[in-house]
């Protein structure tokens, strides 16, 4: 499967973004969808993560902020963003597994990635 994220730009803080992650290819909806971010000199980390049995779970950082969706007939994960901080921002990726190989918390756990997308948080 091929990746491809979108709607990432500029915002202030306390404003809302909503990333679209497209994926190509067949059986979507057996892929578990995980969305991670990487900010200048930082390591990438978890943001979240939509289960195909549709369990969702977040970075404490964000909870209660971010919301991640799947529309499977468009083969289409979505990151909602609200109340954004500046220190929200970062590239954020989409990443996806048929099955995870670890801790879906960790990057090397998902087989497959798309091109991050960058997001600004002005203060």
């Amino acid at each position: 499967v091929q990746l491809q994220a979108s709607g990432g730009g500029l915002v202030q803080a306390g404003g809302s973004l909503r990333l679209s992650c497209a994926a190509s290819g067949r059986a979507f909806s057996s892929y578990d969808m995980g969305w991670f971010r990487q900010a200048p000199g930082k390591e990438r980390e978890f943001v979240g993560i939509r289960l195909r049995g549709a369990g969702t779970d977040y970075a404490d950082s964000v909870k209660g902020r971010f919301t991640i969706y799947r529309d499977n007939a468009k083969n289409t994960v979505y990151l909602q963003m609200n109340s954004l901080k500046p220190e929200d921002t970062a590239v954020y990726y989409c990443a996806g597994a048929t099955t995870l190989s670890g801790s879906y918390r960790y990057p090397s756990s998902y087989a497959y990635w798309g091109p991050g997308t960058l997001v600004t948080v002005s203060s």
